[in-house]
């Protein structure tokens, strides 16, 4: 997605998804499996991209993570069908890089319109690419997607236990005594 250009980017797009991005594709017509594998990890790519808005004109309003934190309008609210084949750029002021504040108020609910104004618009942003949201340059990293799966995706809460943890590992003890103590404080002794 970061390198339309690249030639792995080029055939992916010319065979599976021509008229559409990657975010948008299914998985088409006798896929290979390299392509099957790429689009398992769709849902976790779709939760961390998000648009950063430079003219708006490639961005649909609905149903794309382009707001603040990466949240999108979903399709199915009260006068979507008013959005529904508009871009961002229509609720810009075309003279300046800024929200049509009165437009917005408008169309959207109070809830809506104020998440639409607390996206920053930046003067250097010129096209709308699509950016990784989970790192500050922007640019996707298999740590950062970690992070998004086991933050946001996965439910881990069953494995979070009360305590001081981090005092077990401080402690100034060969490290297979700190994992003995740690297994033993956990519940997960190996017998």
């Amino acid at each position: 997605m970061s390198e339309s250009g690249s030639l792995v980017s080029r055939i992916f797009k010319a065979r599976y998804f021509p008229n559409k991005y990657y975010l948008t594709t299914t998985i088409g017509h006798s896929p290979s499996y390299v392509w099957q594998r790429i689009l398992q990890a769709h849902i976790i790519v779709r939760s961390g991209a998000r648009w950063s808005i430079g003219s708006g004109n490639n961005i649909p309003i609905l149903n794309e993570p382009w707001m603040c934190y990466g949240d999108n309008i979903d399709r199915n609210i009260a006068g979507a069908h008013f959005v529904s084949h508009a871009f961002i750029n229509s609720l810009m002021d075309p003279y300046a890089k800024r929200w049509n504040e009165p437009m917005v108020r408008q169309v959207f609910s109070d809830n809506i319109a104020a998440q639409i104004l607390n996206t920053h618009l930046f003067e250097q942003v010129q096209q709308d690419p699509l950016i990784w949201k989970a790192e500050k340059h922007g640019y996707y990293s298999v740590h950062s997607a970690y992070r998004l799966c086991v933050n946001k995706l996965i439910d881990v809460s069953h494995l979070r236990r009360r305590g001081n943890w981090s005092g077990i590992w401080r402690l100034k003890v060969p490290p297979k005594v700190k994992n003995l103590v740690w297994r033993m404080c956990r519940g997960c002794l190996p017998t």
